[in-house]
C-alpha cells in the first residue's frame, strides 16, 4: 500500500475477477454462483490502477448494490465462462484440521490468550488463516462461553469459526478485508456486522487510520522463526518463495500480544533456527511463540512471562527449542543461493529489511 501511494508502484492494468457486476461496473463478492466474499484487496487494485478490467460471469441489472468496487472506477467489463471455484478457497491458506499436534499447539494458544492479562471484555482479536491458528478459535468459543467474555471485534481474513462465534453472540463485529472459506463468504452477505473493509483500512499505517491498531491479540503462523523472533512466511525450507505475506508484518507490530504459532519441526525441518532465511516480521514485533515442545516469550514481555508461568503453563526459553529442535533433525544442509535477487522484502514503512536471492540449481 505504501509503495501505491507515494508512487513508487504502479499498477497499469487491474484485471479483477468478481462473481457478478453490473454494466457499468457496480460488483461484489456476495452474489452469484461463484460468491467469494471480501474483495478488500482488489478494492485497493482498483483504485490506485491506471486502467480496471473486471473479469465476471454474471451480468446483473443495473444498480449491483451493495457494490465493492464502484462504476467510476471501472474502464472495461469482460464476460468470461468462470471466475473459479469457490469451494477450493478453503483448500489454500485456510483449512479445518484434525491433526492431533496442531489441535494441541491451538489449545496451548487458546491458553496463551486466556492468561496472558489480554482476555477480557471487549478485547479484539484476529486468528489468522493457518490450520493451529484457525483451530484456535474453536478453542475461544469454549473460554468465552465460561468466562462471560465478549469480544468487540474479529479483524482480518474471516474464517466459519470466527463467524460461528459472532453469530452466537460472542463476537460483536467481523471486519473482513478477505473471506477465508465458503461460510464466511456467506455470512457477508447475510449478517450485517459482518463488515467488508479494505487493506487500506485494515492495516495500512499510511491510511489515516488502520484498523490493526486496535487489537488486543493476534495469532499468525510462520515458515521459519529464529532464535531473535524474527518471522519468515515467505521462503520454504529449500529457499523457494512459497506465499504471499498478507498482513503479517503489520498486526505483529500493531496487536498488544502478537502470538506465533507453529510446529517445533515440519517433516524433519526445524521450524524453530538459528537464522530466518527470510526475515518478513522483525522479532520486536512477535511476544510469543507458541510450539508443539513448548512456549517460549519473547525477553522484552517479562510481564507476559511472569503470568503465564503463575497460570502453570510450559514456558521455555527460544534457545532451548532451537536447541530441541536441532536434537531431533540434525543441523539442515545450509540452502546455496546465487549473487542474484529475485525478490526485496519492504517493511510496512517502505525499508528494505531483507532480500530473496535465486536458489542455485
Amino acid at each position: 500500500m505504501k509503495l501505491l501511494q507515494d508512487g513508487e508502484l504502479n499498477i497499469d492494468v487491474a484485471f479483477l475477477g468478481v462473481p457478478c457486476s453490473d454494466e457499468f461496473g457496480n460488483a461484489n463478492g456476495t452474489h452469484g454462483r461463484s460468491c467469494c466474499g471480501s474483495l478488500g484487496y482488489a478494492m485497493v487494485d482498483a483504485h490506485f490502477a491506471r486502467r480496471v478490467v473486471l473479469l465476471t460471469e454474471e451480468l446483473v441489472p443495473f444498480p449491483n448494490m451493495p457494490a465493492s468496487l464502484m462504476q467510476d472506477q471501472v474502464d472495461y467489463i469482460v464476460q468470461v465462462d468462470s471466475v473459479g471455484d469457490p469451494a477450493k478457497i478453503s483448500v489454500g491458506a485456510a483449512r479445518v484440521t484434525s491433526n492431533p499436534r496442531e489441535l494441541m499447539i491451538a489449545r496451548y494458544a487458546a491458553d496463551v490468550i486466556e492468561h496472558s492479562g489480554y482476555f477480557r471484555a471487549g478485547f479484539s482479536m484476529q486468528t489468522g488463516s493457518g490450520a493451529a491458528a484457525t483451530a484456535c478459535t474453536r478453542f475461544m468459543e469454549e473460554k468465552m462461553e465460561r468466562s462471560g467474555v465478549k469480544a468487540r471485534f474479529a479483524l482480518g481474513g474471516i474464517t466459519g469459526s470466527l463467524v460461528d462465534l459472532h453469530e452466537k453472540g460472542l463476537i460483536e463485529k467481523l471486519l473482513d478485508t478477505q473471506c477465508f472459506d465458503g461460510q464466511a463468504a456467506a455470512s457477508l452477505a447475510r449478517n450485517p456486522n459482518h463488515v467488508e473493509i479494505s487493506t487500506n483500512v485494515y492495516a495500512n499505517p499510511g491510511s489515516k487510520a488502520a484498523s490493526c491498531d486496535q487489537l488486543d491479540v493476534a495469532i499468525l503462523s510462520a515458515l521459519e522463526i529464529d532464535v531473535d523472533f524474527n518471522v519468515n512466511v515467505i521462503t520454504g525450507s529449500d529457499g523457494v518463495m512459497r506465499g504471499a505475506s498478507g498482513g503479517h508484518c503489520d498486526v505483529a507490530a500493531a496487536a498488544n500480544l502478537t502470538i506465533v504459532v507453529a510446529p517445533l519441526l515440519r517433516s524433519r525441518i526445524p521450524t524453530v533456527v538459528k537464522r530466518v532465511t527470510t526475515r518478513l516480521t522483525p522479532g520486536e514485533s512477535i511476544d510469543v511463540l507458541v510450539t508443539d515442545h513448548g512456549i517460549a516469550v519473547n525477553p522484552a514481555r517479562p510481564e507476559i512471562r511472569a503470568r503465564l508461568i503463575a497460570a502453570g503453563m510450559n514456558i521455555v526459553d527460544i534457545d532451548a527449542l532451537y536447541a530441541r529442535a536441532i536434537s531431533l533433525s540434525g543441523i539442515p544442509k545450509p540452502i546455496e543461493f546465487t549473487d542474484k535477487i529475485v525478490g526485496v522484502i519492504r517493511y510496512r514503512d517502505g525499508r528494505v529489511i531483507d532480500t530473496v536471492r535465486q536458489v542455485k540449481e
